[in-house]
């Protein structure tokens, strides 16, 4: 994983039960506390990225007006695989 070389410090109060599992992880890892939760929130982040991504193709697509046919909701199986 690749940082900017200025990090900014916070802090952050955490369920114990957040903690305890970082805590583990990291040691699984080998790697210490402070890089687990920097993955982990880059993780989420991405996920959430990834869901604005497809809302936004979804609006992108409703905002053409592309037109279908008119019984496509009761005829999904015909149009999909015959």
């Amino acid at each position: 994983m690749l940082y900017i070389r200025h990090m900014i410090r916070t802090q952050v109060y955490l369920p114990e039960i957040f903690y305890q599992e970082v805590k583990i992880e990291a040691k699984k890892e080998n790697k210490a506390t402070a890089q687990v939760i920097r993955e982990l929130l880059e993780e989420g982040l991405n996920i959430k990225r990834q869901k604005n991504n497809i809302g936004k193709a979804l609006l992108t697509l409703t905002s053409i007006k592309a037109k279908g046919p008119k019984d496509l909701s009761t005829k999904i199986d015909k149009y999909l695989y015959e």
